[in-house]
């Protein structure tokens, strides 16, 4: 859903700090600087149960002598926060339930998780915008109420007995002392951790990233390149998977590699070390990066992973990496890659919107447009051309792997979006794609060093594939030693000298496995050259499930002349999650069904199911065969037969051939 808010002050473009993203100014934004406290003292709130109208605070106070019902009471009862109470509001104007039925609520009621009660009943409602001063997140406990306390504690209780629960797994099995019985009443622990690591267990994935050869060539150019980092090195490959990573390290002259992973694939990764002779200087670690321990204490030069989900942190996979960092990276070590940028933008995503919005309207005639409701919540994950951009892209997050800590992964990010379209266009979505870096010294590239883009058969394989079985090219040691061994590392930015190489997952770069991520818009606008969308990304982890990602889009836009299109912030709310990643493995050609476009060809609706139906073949799988199309069996064998003959000619004879058929 979209949510709108009439600004009380201007909408200005922040001097965001691209090297502190997240930092306390950031981290600090709050409900009161999206809402100014003026515009809760007008006088024209309305009760929560007749027509009385005041300022928030007499309202307040007369709901409470007249009707028997303090909101901020319950508020505090229920244990609210924000949205919680933004729900509690609209559900009471929009239900009108008795004042005393409402003080029987327990929190836990359907409306206090649900998206429609965030809607606003009352437009331009102050009573939504009003935080009473003694009212936050986070309270402090000295000043809670006692039924408060004793909830707060109830709840510290439940998780020490959780966390003493875990102590007392972690010793069982340390000591091989035997399982003892889960007390009864605890609710299980949630767990975000086994569905992620069985899914890396399967052949599917990891040809996938394999194949992926923007991924699988950058990281190889980076390793077998810059033997200033990785000759005689000690390398930790966290979540190494078949050991590819591993595989270039050891072969740019690493002396130790430790390839660490969870899922099941760590014993093909093993398999795969012993055929290729590796053993020696690779050894692959089963386990979480967090609980196993490195032989002898060692401590790394370099630390090699792919980390990189979906819109960058979907999967939450850097946490693990920055765990790994700080247990087992030497100080003066390396990152690999060592900065990423996510991208943000505006978008023309029609072919999506059609393909997934609007392909519901009409089904063989019949409205299924309920299936479409859901996808405006959740993020979208497929590729559009470079032609679908529509502004240039800003920076909404920088990564200094270095640096960086899990706690500046849940973020608030100002950006700025300037029109590039030379006529009138209509945006359909936010579009979110990042670019990664690898540098010799570690550091971060300066905010001038632009991507490197891959396009359509640029030889970037070539440059690091030993072709037909023969070993890699041995650079000269006087020349690249010399030139590589100057590479320090400084603080800030990486120098003009450092060695740098990177891929961008955008529009313009052939496509990655990890696509581009969508945020289809509910409201589309307008824009035209040189228009400027302003407004705020929110990221953070799901509270449901760690390794997915919530998103809020809070946006305005303006013309040429700095006048709002729509004088109210629009805020839209999405979810990165599987369930909506478009698919490109797949384990059958798909067979299209010619029979119905043959007997009813003038039905708009089965013209358009067929074209999507062949549209979705050509990205997901790249052929398809056709059947039922009407094509006679004999014309088939004659063209067939006739192109057998035309093939088996001698070159200058269908040369000759060709020409004639020109002529």
């Amino acid at each position: 859903m979209s949510i709108h808010f009439h600004p009380t002050d201007p909408i200005i473009e922040d001097d965001h700090d691209a090297n502190l993203p997240s930092s306390d100014e950031d981290e600090d934004e709050t409900w009161d600087d999206w809402i100014s406290d003026s515009s809760t003292q007008r006088g024209d709130c309305r009760s929560l149960f007749d027509n009385k109208t005041g300022n928030v605070e007499d309202i307040i106070a007369y709901d409470k002598a007249a009707h028997g019902f303090d909101l901020n009471e319950a508020c505090a009862r229920l244990s609210l926060d924000v949205h919680g109470r933004i729900r509690l509001i609209n559900f009471i104007r929009q239900t009108k339930p008795a004042p005393a039925n409402i003080t029987s609520l327990t929190g836990k009621e359907s409306f206090f998780t649900s998206d429609d009660f965030l809607r606003p009943v009352v437009e331009d409602d102050p009573m939504l915008r009003y935080q009473p001063d003694d009212w936050t997140d986070s309270e402090d406990e000295d000043s809670l109420s006692t039924d408060r306390r004793i909830r707060l504690l109830e709840q510290k209780l439940t998780e020490t007995k959780r966390d003493f629960q875990e102590y007392r797994k972690i010793v069982n099995q340390r000591f091989n002392l035997g399982q003892t019985a889960e007390p009864s009443g605890l609710p299980p622990k949630r767990d975000d951790d086994s569905h992620y690591f069985e899914s890396y267990g399967a052949n599917d994935i990891h040809a996938v990233m394999i194949q992926d050869k923007v991924r699988t060539s950058t990281y190889a150019r980076y390793i077998l390149g810059t033997p200033s980092v990785f000759e005689n090195a000690i390398v930790l490959d966290v979540g190494c998977g078949t050991g590819i990573l591993s595989l270039f390290a050891a072969r740019a002259g690493a002396r130790k590699v430790f390839a660490v992973d969870a899922s099941d694939i760590a014993m093909k990764a093993e398999k795969i070390v012993k055929a290729n002779d590796l053993d020696s200087v690779i050894t692959v670690i089963r386990g979480k990066v967090e609980d196993i321990q490195l032989p002898e204490g060692a401590k790394v030069d370099v630390i090699i992973s792919e980390w990189m989900g979906y819109a960058l942190l979907y999967e939450s996979m850097l946490d693990s990496v920055l765990v790994a960092r700080d247990r087992f990276l030497k100080l003066d070590g390396v990152m690999a890659p060592a900065h990423s940028k996510m991208m943000l933008g505006l978008c023309d995503a029609s072919e999506i919107v059609k393909d997934r919005i609007t392909f519901w309207n009409d089904v063989y005639g019949f409205d299924m447009s309920v299936m479409a409701e859901e996808l405006y919540h959740e993020a979208v994950i497929d590729v559009v051309g470079s032609h679908a951009m529509l502004s240039t892209p800003s920076v909404v997050k920088e990564l200094h792997l270095s640096s960086i800590t899990t706690r500046q992964l849940d973020f608030i990010s100002s950006f700025k979006l300037t029109s590039s379209v030379d006529r009138r266009t209509k945006v359909t979505a936010f579009i979110l794609y990042f670019d990664t870096f690898f540098t010799a010294s570690g550091n971060p590239v300066a905010s001038e060093k632009e991507v490197d883009v891959i396009q359509e058969n640029d030889a970037v394989v070539a440059e690091v594939w030993p072709l037909g079985g023969r070993p890699a090219p041995q650079r000269r040691m006087s020349q690249h030693h010399k030139k590589e061994k100057s590479v320090e590392k400084p603080a800030g930015d990486a120098t003009k000298t450092d060695v740098v190489t990177s891929f961008s997952t955008g529009p313009k770069s052939i496509p990655t496995h990890w696509k581009q991520t969508l945020f289809l818009l509910k409201e589309p606008f307008v824009v035209d050259e040189g228009y400027v969308v302003y407004g705020h990304f929110h990221c953070r982890k799901s509270v449901s499930n760690s390794r997915e990602i919530d998103v809020e889009i809070h946006y305005t836009v303006q013309d040429v002349e700095g006048q709002n299109e729509n004088p109210e912030v629009i805020v839209q709310m999405f979810k990165i999650q599987y369930a909506n990643i478009a698919q490109t493995s797949f384990k059958t050609i798909p067979i299209i069904d010619l029979s119905h476009i043959i007997s009813n060809g003038a039905d708009i609706s089965v013209r358009r199911t067929l074209a999507t139906e062949i549209r979705n073949a050509c990205i997901n799988v790249g052929f398809f065969y056709v059947a039922n199309h009407g094509v006679p069996q004999t014309l088939i064998e004659d063209f067939v037969s006739q192109s057998k003959e035309f093939f088996a000619l001698p070159l200058e004879s269908k040369l000759k051939e060709s020409l004639h058929l020109l002529l």
